[in-house]
């Protein structure tokens, strides 16, 4: 049966007090709505639609085509905002999820179990829900003696037998796509908001003699729908333990999770260590058996096995397996490097490869360069890239050897075996097997020094005459 998707995401969110779009706002590095599109996604809904509103162009600019849209001008209600996909989906025949683009916490087996349920009952409707010790604020989920719900009460309209339930409704939901849109025909805005309510089709549906079902996440955390910051932090809370946990369970050792913060796109592999104050976010990818931290920041980048990164910054870079970084060393994007590579400390490189078995071990800069093999780069060492307009690139050939505080003035190039002197300023290239050496020859003034220190306490006497 063709499996269909509603993302309710077009309430503006003014408990968030915020200009960012609430559906926007991330969770574990990714917005709340990604999470929600990825999850009905895996669970394989053919057709996903997402109903936007307020901020509806930066919520299509950052999905992009991976959903279709509907706008929902005036927001009237939840009813009222599924409505709007009819012109769309209408005349499917399958099941239909209708989900919260601020309830990033629901998961695709939760999903998956839900829908389970909803065909072996054959029912019209099938509520997630959730049990919870203090339900205050939440809409009750009312079951008649046979397991099936009868109604959904919100909370300023239960009695006092209602308000003791502790069964609430998430706001997640499956129907099967005809009858739920012909229950919504039914809905009216009779009420103090004049707004169409979706849970209003549950009446419907029972009233019309449809089977209506629930199914109840263990996960009450599933159950959190992001209205403000508080709950935002929240959610971050439950989805970092949940990242961590998944992690450990497929053979990464965190350290101390609580101290340790994981993006929702990361990969790592088994037998990785990560230390304590790492974070890694974004689209990284970890390989096996490598030493993470502490005090590593690691941001969309990619780490082949056997990799150590310690104190140190990493954005949009990859690193060989082998490789070594830091401490306190800095890969800005473009940086590549191979297999067996050591980056030491107070090392920046950017836009920059460094190829297998290569050697920047302390106080260097290489930008926009291109190293190859078993190069050894002193300390001190930077490739001046800038000239105030344009940037250049360096070529640095396989077993050259630069030395310390050297200069490599680009556009240059240092050929295969090469030697660099220290100390030199390099503006010309450097051939296959020379060295070049660019300084002045020493020179030593016999008791000049004492001329100096003669001079200066004649300047300092004069000053205080």
């Amino acid at each position: 049966m063709k499996r269909l998707a509603v993302v309710l995401a077009a309430g503006q969110g003014k408990r968030m007090k915020s200009k960012l779009y609430k559906v926007l706002h991330p969770v574990c590095g990714k917005p709340m709505v990604g999470h929600v599109l990825d999850t009905v996604k895996t669970v394989n809904c053919e057709r996903s639609i997402v109903v936007v509103g307020h901020g509806a162009e930066a919520v299509q600019s950052y999905l992009g085509t991976s959903a279709e849209y509907v706008l929902q001008e005036q927001q009237l209600g939840t009813g009222h905002a599924v409505k709007q996909a009819k012109a769309l989906i209408g005349s499917e025949e399958g099941t239909t999820i209708v989900i919260c683009g601020d309830t990033p916490l629901v998961t695709s087996e939760t999903l998956e179990e839900l829908m389970q349920l909803h065909q072996s009952k054959n029912a019209a409707a099938t509520v997630l829900t959730a049990i919870m010790d203090n339900p205050k604020g939440y809409g009750r989920v009312i079951r008649a003696k046979d397991g099936s719900v009868v109604q959904i009460v919100e909370q300023k309209d239960c009695t006092p037998e209602q308000d003791a339930v502790q069964e609430i409704n998430t706001g997640t939901y499956c129907f099967d796509n005809a009858k739920l849109f012909e229950a919504l025909d039914k809905v009216t805005n009779s009420n103090a908001q004049h707004e169409y309510y979706l849970t209003d089709v549950i009446g419907i549906l029972v009233n019309d003699q449809e089977f209506v079902g629930a199914y109840v996440t263990d996960d009450h955390a599933e159950s959190i729908g992001v209205n403000d910051r508080i709950a935002l932090s929240e959610a971050e809370g439950f989805m970092r333990e949940r990242i961590t946990r998944k992690h450990m369970i497929n053979g990464v050792t965190i350290i101390d999770p609580s101290s340790t913060y994981i993006g929702a796109d990361v990969i790592i592999g088994s037998d990785t260590v990560i230390y304590p104050g790492t974070w890694i976010t974004g689209h990284t990818t970890i390989g096996e058996d490598c030493t993470i931290g502490p005090g590593a920041e690691i941001a969309d980048s990619v780490l082949q096995d056997r990799v150590t990164v310690k104190h140190s910054v990493l954005q949009e870079a990859e690193a060989g397996s082998g490789t070594s970084v830091g401490p306190f060393a800095y890969l800005r994007p473009g940086t590549k490097l191979g297999a067996d590579v050591k980056v030491g400390d107070f090392v920046e490189i950017k836009n920059a490869t460094l190829d297998d078995g290569s050697k920047v071990s302390h106080l260097s800069y290489i930008g926009d360069a291109k190293v190859g093999k078993n190069v050894n780069i002193g300390c001190g060492a930077i490739t001046v890239n800038y000239d105030g307009y344009n940037k250049s690139i360096t070529e640095i050939e396989d077993d050259a050897f630069i030395g310390s505080n050297v200069n490599l003035i680009a556009p240059v190039k240092v050929g295969k075996g090469a030697y660099v002197v220290a100390g030199s300023t390099i503006t010309h290239s450097v051939s296959d097997n020379d060295l070049a050496i660019a300084r002045q020859r020493q020179e030593n003034k016999s008791g000049y020094a004492e001329k100096i220190r003669a001079r200066a306490i004649a300047k300092k006497q004069r000053e205080q005459d």
